[in-house]
Order: C-alpha cells, then sequence, then structure tokens
C-alpha cells in the first residue's frame, strides 16, 4: 500500500508539472486572409475581436460568441494598428502605407473620418479617464486625437515609435524607439520628454507591457531575444531574460502575475514573476511559424494569436485559455 501511494503520488507531481500554463481552446479560420497580420482590439461587450490584417488590406471583425468571421471593412493601406473605443462605439484604424488613421462606426462599420498622418500610422492606444487617443507615426511622433476624432497635438520623439503603454495614475507614457535603442519617458499634459533609457546591447526593441502598480515595465527585443525588466521608479534593468524570437506583442496578465511573448519563431514564451525584481520563464509553448501577433484581454481571460496564411493551411486566430 505504502509504496501504491508513493507511486500515485510521483505520477501526481509529473501531471501537475506537465500541464501547460496556456491550453488551446478553438481555432477561427479565416480562410481567404493573405499575408501578414498584425495588432489586435476588443469588444468585451459585444464579444468581438478586431483583427488587423495587414497583408490583405482588411480589417476582420470575428464574433466570438459564434466564433467566426461576421465582417470584413475593405480597401485599406496595410492596417497596423486597430483601436475599439467602448464609448463612443467608435472604431479606429492605423495605416502603414497612406500614414492615415480612419474612423468607422462600429456598430454600421461606415467610415466616419478620416486623419492623415503622412506616413506609417502605426499603433494605438486609449486613454479613457481622458477621452484621447494615441497613434504612434512617422519618423518620430505620437499624435492625439480627442475623443470626437479631432487631432489635438503631436509629441516629438527621435524615431519611429513601436509599442507603447500609458499609465492611469499618472501622465506618463512609455515609448519603445527600436531605432535609436531607447525607450522614452513621455508627459503626455505637458507634450514633453521626460527621460531616456537605453537598451544598451539589445537591439529591435519592438513590443512592451506594463505593470503599473509594481512599477514594472516589460520590453522584448529581438536582438538578442531578451525579455528586460525596466523599473519605473529609476529607469535601471532590474533583470534579462532569454525569450521567444521574432516577438511583436507581449502582455502582462496581472490575476497570475505572468507575462505572455508571442514570437514568430513559433512559440509563447511564458514568464512568472516570483516577485517584481525576478521573472522566470515557466514554459514556451509552440505555436505556428510567423505568428507574432497577439492579445490578451484580462477581462474575458483569453489570448489571441493571430496565424498567418502558410501554404495551404489558412489564417486563423488561435484562442488560449490561462490555465492554473
Amino acid at each position: 500500500m505504502r509504496l501504491f501511494i508513493i507511486l500515485a503520488a510521483l505520477a501526481g507531481l509529473s501531471w501537475a508539472q506537465s500541464v501547460q500554463p496556456l491550453r488551446l481552446e478553438k481555432t477561427i479560420e479565416l480562410s481567404d486572409v493573405q499575408g501578414r497580420i498584425d495588432h489586435m482590439s476588443i469588444d468585451v461587450q459585444g464579444d468581438r475581436l478586431f483583427v488587423s490584417a495587414l497583408g490583405n488590406n482588411t480589417l476582420e471583425i470575428i464574433d466570438l460568441k459564434v466564433g467566426r468571421r461576421a465582417k470584413t471593412i475593405g480597401q485599406l493601406k496595410e492596417p497596423q494598428g486597430v483601436l475599439y473605443v467602448p464609448e463612443a462605439n467608435r472604431l479606429y484604424a492605423a495605416d502603414g502605407n497612406d500614414g492615415t488613421v480612419r474612423v468607422f462606426d462600429a456598430s454600421s462599420y461606415a467610415p466616419v473620418k478620416t486623419l492623415d498622418y503622412g506616413d506609417d500610422a502605426d499603433n494605438l492606444r486609449y486613454d479613457s479617464a481622458h477621452k484621447r487617443i494615441y497613434v504612434g507615426y512617422g519618423s518620430g511622433a505620437l499624435g492625439e486625437i480627442d475623443g470626437d476624432g479631432n487631432k489635438v497635438a503631436d509629441i516629438k520623439l527621435d524615431a519611429h515609435p513601436e509599442s507603447f503603454q500609458l499609465e492611469r495614475d499618472s501622465p506618463r507614457i512609455y515609448v519603445n524607439l527600436p531605432k535609436s535603442r531607447k525607450v522614452a519617458v513621455v508627459d503626455r499634459e505637458k507634450h514633453t520628454i521626460l527621460a531616456t533609457w537605453k537598451t544598451d546591447m539589445a537591439f529591435a526593441n519592438y513590443p512592451m507591457a506594463l505593470n503599473e502598480s509594481e512599477h514594472r515595465l516589460f520590453v522584448v527585443t529581438r536582438m538578442p531575444a531578451r525579455l528586460l525588466v525596466f523599473d519605473t521608479s529609476t529607469g535601471k534593468v532590474v533583470q534579462k531574460l532569454p525569450a521567444v524570437g521574432d516577438c511583436d506583442d507581449v502582455f502582462y496578465d496581472k490575476s497570475r502575475k505572468r507575462i505572455y511573448a508571442s514570437g514568430g519563431d513559433g512559440a509563447i514564451s511564458v514568464f512568472q514573476e516570483q516577485d517584481a525584481d525576478h521573472y522566470a520563464e515557466s514554459a514556451r509553448i509552440t505555436t505556428d511559424k510567423g505568428a507574432r501577433t497577439s492579445f490578451f484581454s484580462p477581462d474575458l481571460d483569453r489570448l489571441f494569436l493571430a496565424v498567418r496564411r502558410q501554404g495551404s493551411q489558412s489564417a486563423a486566430i488561435k484562442v488560449f485559455v490561462p490555465t492554473q
């Protein structure tokens, strides 16, 4: 009997160790979508996922209740960023090719207006407290847009901005500037740069996530593939860890104290926080080559991974459920 108990305990331990932190729940096919897929946004109340199909020049709207595409908005020009603003029920799409931000009614999907930023309109973020939309664009600027879709101001930077994150309890915006190998800290009220933090010998800092309550900023670089953990109080890097290659999105799961980083090398790096200064890669989930963009919704508790078309395999959104 004692031997049986020991063997059972070991089997249980082995099973627990093999449980992955993400479980694939479903795959939603996008059968006629070609080329690269970029960033996503979500309508939590309406169960809609908005997908920038950059290589297809479309926005794809997915009905998450039924698990299929509900609508396609066409005739875009390399949409990179997409943002749903629930208060106004408006949808914003940033086109990299012509530098425009297009605004749509999110019920009828009819165009409302187009804002011209000249070149390479990219990531979009929303400041819900002040009803402001921010877009990174051109060779170095953040554009500020009011709740009615009007240009308000610009914040000049010394390189094209990639991912950026807004603090809720301060006017700070953290901005990745890969061409100048640094993170810029911006005051969005004064429209000035407060500080810059170097990434040193880590290059191509594209994705970024924020844990505001513990004053930690997570930046993933591609050369080499590293997770950099910044202390936002000091601007110092407190830890560097190997990460999945060709990463384009990273998210912080506050409830589980986890970080999810999706990379085009065909994996999701999952990091577990031990304390604010210490993290460890707990798993590397195998996905699909080229699947480097993702979106984590804490409200729906789902991670959505964009998979581009590969040969006979159609483009798709893979939906993962966090476990444990």
